[in-house]
């Protein structure tokens, strides 16, 4: 097997799973028990140095960071993207990883900072099924996710933004997503 995902039990490792079961890619994952202190270990801190999950090794090449390893997989493996429109995967990636997460995950923002982006984000869904192009992304793999973590962490609620709610209802509803993210199948 050429690559392999190291990630935890209830990691962003399952993000990086859910878009190589998307992609159809073969991969090894490597279950680290962050309890027992494996991600903390030489051959771990080998591929990772700060010792943070998720990494891969594709053909001896090593990655880490969840958004980045998002970003190198539709690089290399997402193919028919115009150069805009890898651009625009980038962005979108950037937005979940950096704004969307902070605004909503972060106590002393939240409540000013939720609405703004959901709002936002409940206009450009309203005109599309996906946020580039006409099929699923990496960049909705990484928004996706971000918005799904809301659901269950923060209980996050999108009744006031139905394009928001659909999107996710059409992400939840994939067989990739139930098997990475809901441990189905």
């Amino acid at each position: 097997m050429a690559l392999k995902l190291y990630g935890g039990a209830r990691s962003r490792a399952s993000i990086v799973k859910w878009y190589l079961e998307e992609l159809g890619l073969p991969y090894e994952f490597v279950q680290l028990d962050m309890q027992a202190g494996e991600h903390r270990q030489p051959t771990y801190l080998a591929i990772n140095p700060f010792g943070k999950v998720p990494a891969i090794v594709e053909d001896g090449f090593v990655l880490w960071e969840s958004g980045a390893i998002l970003l190198y997989l539709s690089d290399r493996h997402d193919t028919g993207l115009t150069a805009e429109q890898r651009a625009w995967v980038a962005q979108w990636v950037l937005f979940a990883n950096s704004t969307l997460s902070t605004g909503l995950f972060v106590e002393t923002v939240r409540d000013a900072e939720t609405p703004r982006l959901l709002s936002g984000l409940e206009s450009q869904l309203a005109t599309r099924e996906w946020l580039v192009g006409d099929r699923l992304t990496a960049a909705d793999i990484a928004v996706g996710s971000i918005l799904g973590y809301a659901t269950l962490m923060l209980k996050q609620d999108y009744a006031d933004y139905p394009a928001i709610a659909a999107y996710l209802k059409r992400l939840g509803d994939r067989p990739p997503f139930q098997r990475t993210i809901m441990g189905r199948g």
